[in-house]
């Protein structure tokens, strides 16, 4: 367990301080920022739009943040030959591949709560429907007071203890973040305590819970791939197993009770469907908590069943 953690924590560290890793981060939360004035000429409701559009931009960040960090996790490890002093230790190689799929998943759900917070704080301020309309200047303020604290404190622990920038100010905004979301869910627009106009919504914490076991399905995904295969190889093949997830019912599910190669199709590749809400989000119906129970557990047992197949294949896999 000590080598476990070990190894955990300093793959949790190195992807922290990866460049791409915060440029993610980023472009998403510039992304929140901008999505409610990108969704106010819909004709329709706008707001059922920009909750559509935070989730999309939510999966997204954690699907790149995911592929970027597993891939490079393994694969840059192999390369650059670390990976012979790591295992000579000595460290099993299953514990290997389980530290690197905990320390990249550590990562991947730092950056999906920021990214959460986000949403709900955009999904707050709401669209600009008509002209009366107002900014919700408890939202702005709040958003404003998290970012100009947590970058000034980080230019200050760079300053005075060389901490390096980017990863101690996501860090801080994941911490500042969570006072920030606490305040506006008793604080109304008008500055005023009131816990039930709040403006939050169970189903869009639902859909940020199911997009994440998405995207650790996908780490896991990427940390098998990488076991065998370079970065190059590793990015294209998620992307692609990705995108025939989200079409699996398409692809696979009409096809499964007719033709063997459906049912094999269907077995072997992850339904990202199941993840996806946006239908409830439109109809205005509910997400029952037995739906995230059953999601969850598909998605446990996909992301162990991945694990295994990538311990087995970097069993032999020759790093000399």
């Amino acid at each position: 367990m000590h080598k476990l953690f070990t190894l955990t924590k300093n793959t949790f560290t190195e992807t922290l301080r990866q460049p791409v890793y915060a440029i993610i981060i980023l472009s998403a939360l510039l992304l929140f920022f901008i999505s409610p004035s990108l969704t106010m000429y819909t004709m329709s409701d706008d707001n059922k739009l920009l909750r559509e559009i935070g989730l999309s931009t939510l999966f997204l960040t954690s699907l790149f943040i995911a592929i970027f960090s597993a891939s490079g996790a393994v694969a840059e490890e192999l390369e650059r030959k670390t990976i012979i002093t790591v295992l000579s230790k000595p460290v099993q190689r299953p514990i290997f591949i389980i530290s690197k799929f905990l320390g990249v998943a550590a990562t991947v759900v730092l950056a999906h709560y920021i990214c959460t917070i986000a949403l709900l704080m955009s999904i707050r301020h709401g669209v600009l429907e008509t002209a009366s309309d107002t900014h919700d200047w408890t939202v702005i303020g709040t958003a404003g007071i998290v970012i100009a604290i947590s970058l000034l404190l980080s230019a200050f622990f760079n300053y005075a203890y060389d901490w390096k920038f980017s990863s101690t100010a996501i860090v801080l905004i994941a911490v500042f973040g969570t006072l920030g979301i606490v305040f506006l869910s008793f604080i109304d627009r008008n500055w005023r305590f009131n816990p039930s106009e709040n403006g939050f919504n169970a189903l869009d914490i639902y859909g940020s819970i199911l997009l994440l076991l998405a995207a650790l399905i996908i780490v896991a995904l990427a940390i098998a791939l990488s076991a065998r295969f370079n970065i190059v190889v590793t990015l294209s093949a998620c992307v692609g197993i990705f995108l025939l997830g989200l079409i699996s019912d398409y692809v696979f599910g009409r096809f499964a009770e007719a033709h063997l190669w459906a049912k094999i199709g269907r077995f072997l590749v992850p339904n990202l469907q199941v993840f996806w809400i946006s239908d409830a989000i439109y109809e205005g119906s509910s997400v029952p908590l037995k739906y995230i129970v059953i999601s969850a557990t598909y998605a446990l047992c996909y992301t162990t069943a991945i694990l295994a197949l990538a311990v087995a294949l970097f069993q032999r896999r020759q790093v000399g």
